[in-house]
């Protein structure tokens, strides 16, 4: 058997490190972009080859995306310049005509809908044929990226293959990286300094969910799907959702982020609020009320179909037995 392509891999965070895991189970050799000496270490002790260098460092992108056939991008879904920079070099690849593969995460918050938190919307997406999410007004979060992207792979037709995974409300706790996600851990942290736990708006808006190990085994099963069909199947539908079927309100969110905290004595009573929006500051910032008040309903039709199962625990319990214990443990040292 023929060994595997390198991967040129940007974005070792907290999904990227648990990709990274199933690239090397898998046997692929993977250079990864790191800013951090201490870091490139440890990878390098993985087997991994590092590379010193952030998403500001565009030419080193490009040079390192020219490199690879393969390019896995789970940094950040908000930054063109560096996206641009590695479809320059997906380009050079195309010009010399030899093999391109460039895997893009995106994220759900591409099917915001202004619903500030008041209702839980009546629209679910699915991946089947690509019309649904092309809908999708320029103005949504991440389009600004995404669609320079399809751009670029109608550009390159037949000469490079260009997928785009988009998660949703993310969550878990992988103990090997001691990495969080976004959304519970900031709900909890702002419950700890406030004493209430809270949503925006009424808290009825809903999200597809799916745990970080299972996003991650999403990744290699598109990428093992992708490294077997022509760039014709990818020209036809990029898009690739990833949820595991189970859909959480902001509203239940605060509801069991609450009923932990109250159960482990940290807060004083489960009762629940709307944030004011000078509570922001606290949650996501200026991002607050349009990221987590719009519905984003999904389905990983694609995915289900390429034999991809989600196995891992549900949100509720990997919260209670995962999440929480530990963020309570950083609260104590950082509050102390």
């Amino acid at each position: 058997m023929a060994p595997n392509p390198s991967v040129f891999f940007v974005g070792a965070g907290y999904i990227g490190l648990n990709v990274l895991d199933q690239l090397l189970d898998a046997k692929y050799p993977v250079t990864v972009l790191t800013r951090h000496i201490e870091q490139a270490a440890a990878l390098e002790k993985r087997g991994v080859n590092p590379i010193i260098g952030s998403l500001s460092d565009l030419d080193l992108l490009t040079t390192q995306a020219a490199k690879h056939p393969i390019i896995i991008n789970t940094a950040s879904c908000e930054d063109l310049p560096s996206v641009q920079a590695i479809l320059a070099g997906v380009r050079q690849r195309v010009f010399e005509n030899i093999p391109a593969t460039y895997l893009h995460t995106s994220g759900t918050g591409i099917l915001e809908d202004g619903a500030d938190g008041m209702y839980k919307g009546d629209k679910i997406y699915g991946d089947k044929t690509r019309e649904d999410i092309d809908s999708i007004p320029a103005s949504s979060m991440h389009r600004h990226v995404d669609i320079p992207i399809n751009e670029a792979a109608q550009e390159f037709g037949d000469r490079a293959k260009i997928a785009v995974i988009i998660p949703p409300f993310v969550y878990g706790y992988n103990s090997a990286h001691k990495r969080h996600s976004m959304a519970l851990p900031a709900f909890t942290r702002f419950a700890l300094k406030h004493g209430f736990s809270g949503y925006v708006g009424e808290g009825r808006n809903a999200w597809s969910v799916v745990h970080v190990k299972d996003l991650a085994r999403a990744f290699l099963t598109v990428l093992r799907y992708v490294e077997t069909v022509s760039p014709a199947v990818l020209l036809e539908n990029p898009w690739f959702f990833a949820e595991n079927g189970s859909e959480v309100t902001m509203l239940e969110c605060a509801k069991h982020i609450g009923e932990a905290l109250l159960d482990a004595g940290k807060i004083q009573s489960s009762a629940l609020k709307s944030y004011a929006e000078s509570d922001y500051d606290d949650v996501f910032g200026p991002s607050t009320k349009r990221g987590l008040g719009c519905n984003s309903r999904s389905r990983a039709e694609r995915l289900r179909a390429l034999d991809w199962k989600p196995t891992e625990k549900d949100i509720w319990t990997s919260l209670r037995e995962d999440e929480i214990p530990v963020l309570l443990a950083e609260w104590e040292v950082t509050s102390s």
